[in-house]
């Protein structure tokens, strides 16, 4: 008989898997709206009571997305971190962040619902907008965003109130050529995303501490990300970053 003290316990099963470009952790963006329209996928498992439950949703401009943080890498979650928009420098209390490395790691994500495919071989599709999420995410929930009742004006946003900075990021000769190469119509809009990527910093808060931006010592330092399919390296220079390469993985 369970004591009355302990918490009750539940398991979920997801209801599908989003597919996205972003291929590894590092550099995704950590809000949806920073994500510069990038699509992806929300496929569903193959269930005729999923194409009842849709119904309507396409009625929708946005959606709220639930999902598991399957590959934060954490195996223990800590009571405080250090968020990235505070330079790593300060810690807040884990639930007053965003952090994946949660008692439950649980997430939700606003994307822009593009349309709805009930007949996808294998089950059906939501094709998304302004993904901020891996690949290969798993998904627990979908509900629709309801302005009325999910933005509220008198909200703040606490310590997050602090503006993001953005740095310049310009391109070697070497980096145009390559961009030439690999879009050259620009159809991709490749140099556009690593322009969203890099200008907000996209390394870890310990990297950040460790060689600062701004600081003599940090210019010509160098760094790697992965953006699509492309390993794009960069260096600090002063008052922002330089793509130097980008190369096909």
């Amino acid at each position: 008989m369970k004591k009355k003290s302990e918490l009750p316990r539940f398991e979920f099963e997801s209801i599908g898997i989003l597919s996205s470009p972003y291929q590894q952790r590092f550099g995704i963006p950590h809000q949806a709206g920073v994500s510069q329209g990038l699509n992806g996928v929300i496929k569903l498992k193959p269930d005729a009571d999923f194409k009842t439950a849709l119904r309507g949703l396409d009625t929708f401009s946005h959606i709220w997305v639930m999902f598991v943080f399957h590959s934060h890498g954490g195996k223990k979650w800590k009571p405080s971190i250090r968020p990235p928009r505070l330079g790593g420098n300060k810690k807040v209390g884990l639930f007053a962040s965003r952090s994946p490395h949660r008692p439950n790691p649980i997430g939700i994500s606003a994307v822009k619902l593009e349309k709805i495919d009930l007949e996808a071989k294998g089950g059906p599709e939501i094709h998304v907008s302004d993904v901020d999420l891996l690949d290969g995410t798993p998904i627990l929930d979908i509900k629709p965003y309801i302005p009325l009742a999910d933005k509220i004006d008198s909200a703040n946003s606490g310590w997050a109130d602090i503006p993001v900075p953005r740095y310049s990021v310009t391109f070697s000769d070497q980096a145009q050529e390559d961009l030439k190469k690999w879009d050259p119509e620009l159809k991709n809009n490749l140099k556009s995303q690593i322009i969203a990527r890099i200008e907000l910093d996209p390394r870890p808060a310990f990297q950040k501490r460790k060689i600062p931006m701004n600081q003599e010592s940090s210019f010509g330092k160098k760094f790697g990300i992965d953006i699509f399919q492309y390993d794009v390296k960069y260096t600090i220079i002063e008052n922002g970053f330089l793509i130097t390469n980008i190369i096909l993985k």
